[in-house]
């Protein structure tokens, strides 16, 4: 979809203008956020459709429209305007010949193509047989068909290419398509919406009473057909005459089939239907939300995990803790000091607590990209949650995440730096700090996106990225990231530096030796917070790599505070482990006991590619799908693992803050 306003130099703005006008706007019957700009026509009005790039839910390799054998555009091929999202996520909409004229049902020829060659035939059977599907787009509204399976009636978005009996012995193409378009009756007036479409942001209030009264397009359904013609005859017609409707054969050999030296023509025919659908509903049907139960239980198996782990915080631990520093408070200073050399326990590790880690920069600066991250996750979440992120609005919501990563660049460099120079008391390095919290992961996700890039190159596919996109993202990362890190580090010089509240003794204390290595214990810490997360990813991963549309974000907002409030409970339940077995070393530990969910989080997707998702074939697929997954575990690494470590770091802060030491 052409979005204008995703053109803005600054993306923040609009979403500033779009709060002012709902909170100013008082005259309004009921609002509608998600979505374009409400079009209407009159009878007659010339209705062009629109194509995207042909998908598959078994390569997950898009490719161009026109890569096929398809009629073109009297005028050319016009690419429509891209933002950045949907140029990531390899989308490529075209213009098409299909041409609608509002009420007006008719059948229509387009065109006939020369006899297909070697190559033609080879690509539209390997296309056909790799289930790819056309993604025909009309008013923003994608192509539906509906297909019946063991009895249930399902719904899809796009038609496929072809057709394959079971005995594979012969490929027919679709070349007939019936279109159904639903269209509701607009009155002019009683009706206010709010839009981000291909016409900027528009309100229609109730006191506009001059607005026209049209037709409004709420469904854009399809029937794929099959059908044998004489090119003879059909050459002798023009571009959109008018042909005879037909129904759709349900005979193999009245299929058109896909052969060399075979010339294959395309018609189509169009039914408008008249429909109660208003226009702010007409996404419901591609938003049904399905298996809502399973998301309840998800949060139900959520917060049993919650109650568990805080019973454990707030009956086992604080208790204890504030029973030994009621004990230890009460004592004299020598009764202290024999205390301290015949008891065991956290309070001997006073001295060493606050000992700097190894790698410390390391860990200041996956702290601080944690925290940008996390921030842009939360800030998407909630925008979308509350409307603004429609998949009307295409690519907007990988647009919106990338525009909040870059500004919240400023967090990542404060946090960082301040958490450095805690660690060490010092500010010096804080500008190589910064550097090194701008680049990591951005680094990292450039160079997996770079060799998938390359990949997708070599595949000749619409999703690979081109070189003046790659020139635009570094100018983004470089000039804008780069910048407002080093001003968050900046700031975080100026910032109060966090006092220890005991000082650190010079000499090392010796950590006892334990049974069985510490590192089983950070692993298996993980498997709680997974345990809150798993099944809405699993609704995740269907979307992304099925072609499903996503969006109960509300569920998913709440299942990330769930996930927030399990990952800082695992962390300090298992940091006051450590330090009661004498076990100082708590830094890195507090960091990986939450994140380390993103370890079982990348297994899952493993399980999901081998066992769910079957339909994927050939080693390029299973590389970008791997190479994905990865990056996304990453990213959930750093975020998880940065909650667990901040929540552990105020709380030995507290611990040792509550304890008198001369």
């Amino acid at each position: 979809m052409e979005l204008a306003t995703m053109r803005m130099r600054n993306p923040l703005i609009w979403w500033i203008c779009i709060f002012v006008v709902v909170a100013f706007v008082r005259i309004s019957n009921a609002f509608y956020l998600p979505g374009s700009y409400m079009h209407t026509y009159s009878n007659g009005d010339s209705i062009y459709a629109k194509v995207n790039s042909l998908t598959s839910i078994e390569t997950e390799l898009p490719f161009s429209y026109y890569s096929l054998p398809y009629c073109k555009p009297l005028g050319g091929i016009k690419k429509s305007a891209e933002n950045l999202g949907e140029l990531l996520m390899g989308d490529q909409i075209d213009n098409s010949p299909y041409l609608f004229k509002m009420n007006v049902n008719e059948s229509t020829y387009l065109c006939t193509t020369p006899p297909l060659n070697e190559h033609e035939v080879k690509l539209l059977k390997q296309r056909s047989r790799d289930l790819y599907q056309v993604n025909m787009i009309l008013d923003n509204l994608p192509v539906m068909r509906f297909a019946s399976q063991n009895g249930v009636k399902i719904q899809w978005t796009g038609f496929p290419i072809g057709y394959t009996p079971s005995d594979g012995s012969v490929d027919y193409i679709i070349n007939h398509l019936k279109f159904t378009v639903l269209v509701h009756e607009y009155e002019g007036n009683g009706v206010e919406i709010i839009g981000t479409g291909e016409e900027g942001m528009g309100v229609i209030a109730e006191s506009d009473k001059k607005k026209e009264s049209g037709f409004e397009i709420v469904g854009f359904h399809v029937v794929p057909c099959s059908v044998k013609r004489d090119p003879e005859v059909m050459t002798k017609l023009h571009m959109y005459d008018n042909i005879s409707s037909i129904n759709c054969p349900s005979e193999l050999d009245k299929y058109q089939p896909i052969k060399e030296q075979e010339r294959i023509s395309f018609t189509y025919e169009v039914e408008f239907v008249k429909s109660d659908i208003r226009w702010p509903s007409r996404w419901d049907a591609y938003l049904k939300m399905e298996g809502s139960r399973v998301h309840w239980f998800s949060i139900l198996n959520s917060l049993m995990v919650i109650f568990f782990l805080a019973g454990i915080v707030f009956v086992i631990f604080l208790r204890t803790v504030r029973r030994d520093l009621a004990r230890y408070e009460e004592l004299d200073k020598e009764t202290q000091a024999q205390m301290n050399e015949e008891l065991s326990g956290w309070k001997l590790v006073v001295g060493d607590v606050f000992r700097e880690p190894c790698c410390s920069n390391l860990l200041c600066v996956m702290v601080g990209d944690g925290v940008q991250i996390l921030g842009m996750a939360a800030v998407t979440i909630v925008f979308a949650a509350l409307g603004f992120m429609s998949p009307a609005s295409r690519g907007m919501l990988l647009t919106g995440m990338i525009i909040l990563y870059l500004f919240l660049g400023i967090a990542s460099g404060y946090v960082s730096v301040r958490l450095s120079r805690t660690i060490k008391g010092t500010s010096e390095g804080w500008k190589s700090i910064s550097w090194f919290a701008a680049c990591f992961f951005p680094g990292i996700a450039f160079s997996i996106l770079t060799a998938l890039n390359f990949v997708l190159w070599g595949s000749n596919s619409t999703g690979a990225l081109p070189i003046s996109l790659f020139f635009e993202l570094f100018f983004l990362w470089f000039c804008i990231s780069v910048p407002l890190t080093l001003i968050g580090g900046f700031l975080g010089t100026k910032a109060e530096q966090i006092e220890y509240p005991v000082r650190t003794n010079q000499i090392p204390r010796e950590i006892p030796a334990r049974k069985y290595p510490s590192w089983l214990l950070v692993l298996g810490a993980g498997t709680l917070p997974f345990g809150t997360l798993f099944i809405e990813l699993f609704f995740i991963l269907s979307s992304i790599w099925l072609g499903r549309f996503y969006y109960v974000f509300g569920f998913l907002l709440v299942v990330l505070l769930l996930l927030t409030i399990v990952c800082a409970e695992v962390s300090v339940v298992l940091t006051y482990m450590h330090l009661c077995v004498e076990d100082w070393r708590w830094w890195w530990k507090a960091f990986y006991a939450s994140g380390s969910v993103a370890l079982y989080v990348f297994l899952y997707s493993i399980n999901y590619l081998v066992f769910d998702l079957q339909s994927l074939s050939g080693p390029i697929s299973a590389i970008l799908y791997i190479g994905y997954s990865l990056l996304m575990a990453i990213a959930i690494m750093l975020s998880t693992g940065t909650i667990g470590f901040l929540v552990s770091f105020y709380f030995v802060h507290y611990l040792f803050s509550s304890v008198k030491i001369d």
